[in-house]
């Protein structure tokens, strides 16, 4: 029989297909886990609400679960709370770092209403001497930033509270 902590072991083998270095319990997405019996129910949250990776995710929560020869899975979307980057474990900073990409900073980017640019360090190098290029990078999550120091362009996971 499956436990739940079997369950959040499995999805630890769950990427986000959008930052394939993050899991789905590193991006904090994951809320709840229940087992009832053979019968599993987990809940989970989008980053944003029109995430366009949502129902990859699902598939491949379903379909890992289902390697593991659980098949009674079901999985609840909800919005409410809203997913914040405080939700990201230091794990998953760790990898965004390692991967090329600046973790969120510790408060939501404003700078858009203050005109005073978040200090975004490079994690390349940990230059604090960067700039933004873009509101956008390759995903509507994340910035693009370039490092003044080493030159190299990154993206930056932006802060949501």
């Amino acid at each position: 029989m499956v436990t739940s902590k079997d369950v959040w072991g499995y999805l630890e083998e769950v990427f986000d297909p959008e930052v394939p270095v993050l899991t789905v319990v590193d991006l904090g997405i994951v809320q709840k886990v229940n087992v009832d019996g053979s019968k599993v129910d987990i809940v989970i949250t989008p980053t944003y609400s029109g995430c366009p990776a949502m129902q990859r995710i699902e598939d491949d929560i379903v379909e890992k679960l289902n390697e593991k020869e659980v098949f009674d899975v079901n999985i609840d979307l909800v919005l409410s709370p809203a997913w914040t980057t405080d939700w990201i474990s230091d794990e998953g900073k760790r990898k965004l770092r390692e991967y090329g990409i600046a973790p969120p900073e510790d408060e939501a980017d404003k700078s858009v209403l203050f005109a005073e640019p978040t200090v975004v360090p490079c994690p390349k190098c940990a230059s604090t001497d960067t700039k933004m290029i873009s509101q956008f990078g390759s995903t509507a999550c994340k910035a693009h930033y370039q490092c003044n120091t080493c030159l190299e362009p990154y993206d930056y996971f932006k802060c949501l509270k």
